[in-house]
């Protein structure tokens, strides 16, 4: 079970459903409806982006985790930390319904 760590007045949103290629993609449930990118990574130095950290409620603590696994600059697992307690909650195959805007890729000098 998942500690409801909560204010009486902050409530989860759900992610809409989306649907592409291969049919309905799942989607999370976040904290609020913000995104807030805390930080994005090029990890393998492609010049895209492959780590988003993301704050969803506002509170300055990331929540929502997407990683690009396979180079291509989309998401393709999605991490959601509800209680904010550094453990994961939910682990799904794609963005979950919150695509991160896309930026041009960068160059390195």
């Amino acid at each position: 079970m998942i500690a409801d760590n909560r204010g009486k007045d902050e409530q989860m949103s759900q992610a809409p459903e989306t649907t592409g290629g291969a049919g309905t993609e799942e989607t999370v449930e976040t904290r609020g409806d913000e995104r807030v990118e805390l930080l994005r990574a090029d990890t393998n130095n492609d010049g895209r982006t492959d780590v988003w950290v993301v704050d969803t409620d506002g509170d300055g603590k990331a929540d929502l985790f997407q990683f690009d696994t396979d180079g291509d600059g989309k998401v393709d697992v999605t991490m959601v930390d509800l209680d904010e307690d550094g453990q994961p909650d939910e682990i799904v195959d794609g963005d979950g319904g919150l695509p991160p805007e896309q930026l041009p890729p960068t160059v390195q000098l």
